[in-house]
């Protein structure tokens, strides 16, 4: 398993367009590419950091290197951001989060 850790600055008054932009976008991932799915957060800065999976960085890295059709969804995110910022690549070593219907 392999993760990514993303921070955007998300322009004033976009926030609803990027949320459903990034939601639509993630699934494309998934479809298109292989992604796992990702989980969205807003930072106490006011920052927006999304955590996504992948098989692995080879996929990830492939991913990145494709040229994916423009869509809808990749459009709007970038209209509605000022900035993105890859923070880390991360191989899994231990995982003990636990699912919602697992508890």
């Amino acid at each position: 398993m392999f993760a990514v850790i993303y921070k955007w600055k998300v322009k004033q008054g976009s926030e609803g367009k990027f949320q459903e932009a990034w939601e639509i976008r993630t699934r494309e991932i998934a479809e298109q590419v292989g992604g796992l799915g990702s989980r969205l957060h807003m930072a106490d800065d006011g920052t927006w950091i999304a955590y996504a999976q992948w098989p692995d960085r080879e996929t990830w890295e492939a991913a990145g290197k494709a040229s994916s059709p423009d869509s809808d969804a990749k459009r709007m995110v970038t209209e509605s951001i000022e900035s993105v910022e890859t923070l880390f690549r991360l191989e899994l070593v231990k995982d003990l989060l636990v699912a919602e219907g697992d508890r």
